[in-house]
């Protein structure tokens, strides 16, 4: 029985008849990490190749644009990332002192422009173009542009700032607006935060329902945007635009709710506990102040097998610890938490460095000089889910509102 051969050998075969030789290509396999800077690249060609410009740092630049050239920053400075995506620089990125010289349409001819969209010069060959928007879709384009200055946005202003804050300490996760994964119109409301054409944006008033012409629900809304202008759009008009921006995202709500309870239910699932430790440490900058010198960690273990070997441990300071208090957590990410206190007491974090058992300096980065009170203190905001709207000031020893 004779084996068919695939397309391939066939062509390969063909190739080296006429004298060309077959160069076998070896595939290359990259670690996820590596993977993830190569995506990263070729979301900014793709920009370079939409926009026809580099991506810019600034505040009037939309939240992806700023994204993309924090992360072009980063390629250009780390040699690893440099040589990984530089066969694949067909554009030029790379070079931090490159411009991009790019035609406009306005000097092309048509025989020209057919040919940079990769079009041959027929007849009716501009009917046949696949990428030409609907009238629908230009409505809601139209509509997302059409917007004028947000006069009352001081009063805006805060709420987008919460956010930003919140989505930095990733306590507002953001997910994809997909029609295939089940999200509605009745998926938008009042004061619902979204992304859109790379602004954030919120939807402040939803008015009354109205019939659209194919007979479904519709609404005139308010939407504010985070660089300070407003539209009136209309809430289908603003699903199809979602649908069509293929960034489009919802912005949860920061934890749904308080970061924990101060009572367990039923369904409560444990995760964890917040410890404050206190050194006994003959250190003299630790004797000195040892009242105020407190860790503060976050475990999903028993607190006491935490400490068990704390003066064997440069993070413990490298002698037996106190333990003060301690506090449950339920349905927390604990990680996440442990970050957001650290930020807040960050003014006040002791800067001190111990050498372990080798003699190798290690600086002990979760000790604070803080008293137990405002730790306290600290927990009763935790438990009304505000500790993201409050900073320590060590110079009055006070947690202050933003």
């Amino acid at each position: 029985m004779t084996k068919k051969k695939t397309l391939t050998e066939e062509d390969d075969a063909l190739l080296v008849e006429l004298g060309v030789e077959v160069e076998v290509k070896k595939a290359v396999k990259h670690t996820p990490r590596e993977e993830r800077i190569i995506a990263g690249f070729e979301e900014i060609q793709k920009f370079v190749e939409d926009h026809g410009k580099l991506p810019e740092h600034g505040e009037e630049k939309d939240i992806f644009e700023r994204l993309y050239a924090v992360r072009l920053d980063q390629i250009r400075k780390l040699d690893e990332c440099r040589e990984l995506v530089q066969p694949m620089d067909y554009q030029n990125l790379l070079d931090a002192g490159a411009t991009l010289n790019i035609e406009t349409e306005a000097t092309l001819n048509d025989e020209e422009l057919l040919a940079q969209l990769g079009l041959e010069d027929q007849e009716n060959s501009i009917t046949k173009l696949k990428h030409v928007k609907t009238r629908a879709e230009k409505r809601a384009a139209e509509e997302i542009a059409n917007r004028t200055a947000c006069e009352d946005f001081e009063q805006f202003k805060p709420l987008f700032e919460a956010v930003k804050r919140d989505m930095f300490d990733g306590l507002r996760p953001t997910i994809r607006f997909r029609k295939d994964a089940g999200f509605t119109k009745t998926t938008l409301g009042r004061e619902q935060f979204i992304i859109v054409g790379g602004q954030i944006a919120y939807i402040a008033e939803v008015g009354e329902t109205i019939k659209a012409p194919n007979g479904e629900d519709d609404a005139r809304l308010r939407v504010i945007y985070a660089n300070g202008t407003e539209s009136n759009i209309l809430l289908r008009s603003l699903i199809r635009a979602m649908y069509k921006d293929e960034t489009s995202r919802f912005i949860t709500g920061a934890n749904s709710g308080p970061l924990f309870s101060g009572e367990n239910s039923a369904d409560d699932q444990e995760s964890g506990t917040i410890y404050v430790l206190r050194s006994l440490s003959n250190h003299p900058a630790i004797k000195e102040s040892r009242d105020i010198v407190h860790k503060i960690g976050v475990t999903g273990g028993e607190v006491q097998k935490r400490v068990v070997n704390a003066k064997n441990d440069p993070t413990f300071l490298l002698a037996e610890v106190e333990i003060v208090a301690t506090y449950k957590l339920a349905n927390i990410n604990r990680v996440k938490l442990e970050q957001i206190i650290h930020k807040v007491l960050s003014p006040a974090r002791l800067d001190i460095e111990m050498k372990d058992r080798f003699g190798k300096p290690v600086k002990a980065k979760e000790w604070f000089l803080v008293p137990i009170f405002i730790i306290d203190e600290l927990v009763e905001i935790l438990k009304q889910g505000r500790l993201r709207d409050y900073y320590y000031d060590p110079k009055s020893a006070e947690l202050k509102q933003r």
